[in-house]
């Protein structure tokens, strides 16, 4: 079988191989150029290079040793916290408020003013007002804590320390929780509406004891409260009379 003659010249072919040469020749040059870079900036970098990745890993290592820490420490709170509960709920207050100082005092905000608050009610429930008091006011204080729990040792601090406070203050501690649609509304709004009273202005009190009467989401008990009080101010609170009238009778 007769060779196809080529198209392409001697000189061509001689021209095109040494082209193929050259290209394969650079290539050599150049990755050799990078690694001479590459040496040369181990040789000028190698130490920060290798310090660098000492820290991330050690970096990395350490991260996952505070998350598990964190885990670990933030379970043997929630077991303090069950303890001090169970010994609050068997009468045991002394024991229970010995079990919460540690919790109390920790730098885990929600806990410390959960366990904070707990300490509060202990001590009003031991006769100690003073000692009350005065821890409602460091947690409604302090910025660290939960908003909820800072409302919440608000209103009891206001509540515990009522009749010592000028009626001026308890409106202004107050005013802000006592809206239609806070969670506090009902608790806020009674003492409010009290301060109200004690100021001389039943027109402010009576319409408030309306609302809270209103507020589908407060304790029948509040409710029911607040529904007499209205009536007394002459406030109009009863949107259902043959049902009020139910829940009177089964009230009694």
């Amino acid at each position: 079988m007769a060779l196809r003659p080529s198209n392409q010249s001697r000189a061509d072919q001689l021209a095109e191989r040494n082209a193929a040469q050259q290209e394969a020749l650079l290539r050599e040059v150049d990755d050799a150029l990078r690694e001479d870079k590459f040496m040369g900036f181990l040789q000028r970098h190698g130490i920060m290079v290798a310090v660098g990745i000492v820290l991330a890993l050690g970096a990395l290592g350490g991260y996952l040793w505070w998350d598990h820490s964190q885990t670990r420490a933030a379970g043997e709170r929630g077991e303090q916290f069950t303890v001090a509960l169970d010994r609050v709920e068997a009468g045991h207050l002394d024991s229970a408020d010995k079990q919460l100082q540690p919790l109390a005092s920790g730098d885990a905000a929600g806990t410390s003013a959960a366990a904070r608050l707990m300490r509060a009610g202990i001590a009003l429930e031991q006769g100690r007002q003073k000692d009350a008091v005065r821890l409602f006011g460091e947690v409604a204080t302090d910025t660290r804590a939960p908003q909820p729990f800072r409302d919440l040792a608000t209103i009891r601090q206001v509540a515990a320390d009522f009749d010592a406070m000028a009626p001026e203050q308890v409106v202004a501690r107050l005013k802000p929780l006592a809206a239609p649609g806070n969670p506090w509304f009902g608790n806020a709004g009674e003492l409010l509406a009290i301060a109200y009273l004690k100021q001389g202005k039943p027109e402010l009190a009576g319409p408030l004891f309306a609302s809270i009467a209103r507020e589908k989401d407060a304790p029948e008990s509040l409710r029911r409260r607040a529904r007499q009080m209205a009536g007394v101010l002459g406030v109009d609170a009863v949107d259902d009379p043959e049902k009020i009238a139910k829940e009177n009778a089964d009230a009694r």
